[in-house]
């Protein structure tokens, strides 16, 4: 009997953990050979846009050439339609029978497999093979009670701690400019240089004119946006080019030429770069897109009634990983539930407001407006 792997996944673009992950499951498991499935639609992320199948293929054949035991499938790709788990495992156990299959997940899947469309069908087929990210001490204890006592077996464990890169992470970079190399390797890496992939024009550029410190802190906002988009059904890309331009203005003099087509009177000095911001991004970046624009334009002051981008790049901007202050634990947690984002709003101007008036700082009345509807609609509901 041959032990077969199954690894699904976008792979958009696959990258080093993936390899790592293959790697150990080989010698964990003592797989004879591991199948590579980029997903059509993956059903946990209905509302994401993916690179073209000709591309994930493609990357996948470069990022995995490395390991000879491996094959790139396309059966979710032909197939069309969303990716489900069951149906790939019966097709994969009917082409080889007499072997014993695992599919590969992460301990957040494990956690999530319950919900998975026939789960009892996928396990008829294939045992689950678990790699743990950042998990505490004594969770296999624990997810195995869980595991067994809902579906009467055990999963088996890849011996592997898997570090801290996504796909989305790589995204951003891309988008950025930067050097992904050290995360997908050169291959993938010039493939996407060379296609085009997730490039956003002009962002390099946004970035160019930020201090260091600022561009860092572009990027960390860009990533939070990015994981947050699509759970909020909104556009990545749209997520990471607001994002990336948000600052740019920031780090201008104010007798710099974009400053000076505006009318500045009645606006604080700290806001100015918002307007300049939204300036630059249409006027010299080329960006036409309303929605991205407003979202660069009001991510200092906010105003009444943002759109679901525009207080998602407000938010990012206040709660990206480096903001440290007394209520941003309380916002975070509101940032990631699924209906809060109004409320997370409402606490994040009051704290707006009370910085500044601890400071003595002047206060916008955009930002005083702002608070005040969003009090008053998180009131009614």
């Amino acid at each position: 009997m041959k032990n077969i792997g199954i690894f699904g996944g976008s792979f958009d673009p696959p990258h080093s953990e993936h390899i790592s992950l293959v790697e150990q499951a080989i010698k964990s498991l003592e797989l004879d050979k591991v199948y590579i499935v980029p997903e059509n639609i993956p059903t946990h992320k209905k509302n994401k846009s993916l690179s073209s199948d000709k591309d994930r293929l493609e990357m996948c054949k470069l990022a995995f050439s490395c390991l000879p035991c491996v094959e790139i499938s396309d059966y979710e790709l032909s197939a069309g339609g969303v990716s489900y788990t069951y149906l790939t495992c019966r097709y994969f156990k009917e082409k080889h029978p007499e072997s014993r299959l695992f599919w590969f997940v992460g301990t957040d899947m494990l956690r999530d497999f319950p919900t998975w469309k026939n789960p009892e069908e996928i396990l008829s087929n294939a045992t689950l093979a678990v790699c743990a990210r950042n998990e505490e001490q004594g969770w296999i204890k624990k997810e195995t009670e869980n595991f067994e006592n809902r579906f009467g077996q055990k999963f088996s464990l890849i011996d592997y701690q898997g570090k801290d890169v996504s796909s989305t992470q790589i995204r951003v970079l891309a988008g950025a400019g930067m050097d992904i190399t050290d995360y997908t390797g050169e291959p993938v890496a010039e493939y996407i240089q060379n296609a085009g992939l997730y490039a956003i024009p002009f962002a390099d550029t946004s970035l160019s004119f930020q201090t260091k410190k600022r561009r860092e802190h572009s990027i960390r906002v860009a990533m939070l946006a990015a994981k947050r988009a699509l759970s909020l059904k909104i556009s990545e890309r749209k997520a990471i080019t607001a994002s990336l331009f948000h600052d740019c203005a920031k780090n201008m003099s104010p007798d710099s030429p974009c400053f000076s087509d505006f009318q500045m009177q009645g606006v604080p000095k700290p806001v100015w770069h918002q307007y300049a911001g939204a300036y630059l991004a249409e006027h010299l970046f080329g960006e036409k897109d309303e929605e991205i624009l407003n979202a660069v334009r009001y991510h200092t002051s906010g105003r009444e009634n943002m759109t679901i981008l525009e207080k998602l790049i407000f938010l990012a901007d206040m709660l990206e990983e480096e903001r440290d202050f007394p209520r941003v634990d309380e916002l975070r947690n509101l940032f990631w539930q699924d209906d809060t984002l109004d409320e997370c709003m409402r606490v994040a101007l009051k704290e707006t407001l009370l910085h500044l008036q601890n400071k003595g700082s002047e206060i916008y009345p955009l930002t005083q407006n702002a608070y005040e509807y969003y009090q008053k609609i998180t009131n009614k509901k």
